[in-house]
């Protein structure tokens, strides 16, 4: 099958690029003496993360419980879940899934540990748990005084294994605070397995940081729009684009492309929500749910109806989780097509 019979829009995958990307992300973290541990939620396509895999990495990072499922049911059981899990019945399926998969969860209260502990309880398992330290991106995540008390009550509990410390991003400067924790832990006499950092433009900063002692990265694989706006990619290292048709030429100035919310996401980076690689002046400025609308003012020549033309989206990990199938494409060749097996597992 040749690309150019895909009806559109469709979700394209460059091989050469996303074998570029992998081989190029696990050098950079072996050259720093970094495990690497690709995050999944870009793709949630098995076939891609055992590619990572054999590219060197040690497990991976899922989002959530069901996108890790999918991922253990592929047989690939050395999985970090960098997220609170709250609520019995999720800390329940998390334990149970623990029994026969090497696991580690994130946690930044004691609300949350008590809720893993329970769990844990009842599979009379020491379930793996990494502390999260907060960052100057101000989500989750605890502070010093709060990551050493946490710790402690992980290590005294015989129901949970305090596994280490987990940030996001990990830029230099978070080392302020962790290089605190770490004295505090050990004047405590804990010890830590993992110092886990992630982000794909962290990733680039990483020797900057010598604490981490591993890494999750997750848009490198096919990079988009944000990650070479960020400096972190150029163009050539883009392996997703979407393909779209022109369908509409309402004036001199607009193109309307069949490629809306619901195909790009509603994600919008420099006011726009996509860059046209046929198009690099034209601006695609505005989504409706089936719509893409396009200014081509600044275009010397401008499409036509019927044209196609190819968008780097401004987030790639939202649009893999819109579509159903990704296709991976060699020069005009569509040499294998992707079931995305975790769309929609946000829970």
């Amino acid at each position: 099958m040749l690309v150019h019979d895909l009806e559109t829009p469709s979700v394209l995958i460059d091989l050469d690029r996303m074998e570029r990307n992998i081989s190029r992300m696990q050098a950079l973290c072996d050259s720093a003496g970094v495990k690497f541990r690709p995050h999944i939620k870009t793709h949630k396509i098995p076939e891609i993360a055992r590619m990572q895999l054999e590219a060197g990495a040690v497990g991976i990072a899922c989002q959530k419980l069901t996108e890790a499922q999918v991922f253990i049911e592929a047989g690939i059981n050395d999985i970090v879940i960098p997220y609170n899990i709250v609520g019995e019945s999720k800390t329940r399926r998390l334990a149970d899934m623990a029994l026969y998969n090497r696991l580690a969860v994130s946690a930044d209260s004691p609300a949350v540990i008590a809720g893993l502990s329970e769990a844990a309880k009842v599979n009379e398992i020491a379930l793996r748990v990494l502390v999260e330290l907060i960052t100057d991106q101000n989500r989750a995540g605890t502070t010093v005084e709060g990551a050493v008390d946490l710790a402690k009550r992980i290590d005294a509990d015989e129901h949970l294994h305090f596994a280490g410390l987990l940030v996001y991003p990990s830029y230099a400067s978070i080392r302020p605070a962790l290089q605190e924790t770490l004295l505090r832990l050990h004047e405590s006499g804990i010890g830590v397995d993992v110092v886990s950092g992630g982000g794909t433009g962290a990733a680039y900063h990483v020797q900057e940081v010598p604490e981490v002692t591993e890494l999750r990265v997750g848009t490198y694989v096919f990079n988009d729009w944000m990650t070479v706006r960020g400096g972190w990619a150029t163009l050539d290292d883009c392996a997703m684009t979407v393909k779209t048709t022109v369908v509409s030429r309402p004036t001199e100035d607009r193109a309307i492309l069949d490629g809306g919310s619901k195909t790009l996401s509603s994600e919008v980076m420099d006011g726009g929500y996509g860059f046209i690689v046929e198009y690099p002046e034209a601006r695609l400025y505005r989504l409706n749910e089936e719509h893409g609308y396009v200014d081509v003012s600044n275009c010397d020549e401008r499409p036509q109806v019927g044209e196609v033309v190819h968008v780097v989206p401004v987030h790639t990990c939202v649009v893999t989780n819109l579509h159903h199938t990704l296709y991976g494409t060699r020069g005009e060749n569509i040499e294998v097509e992707w079931a995305v097996a975790a769309r929609g597992l946000v829970w």
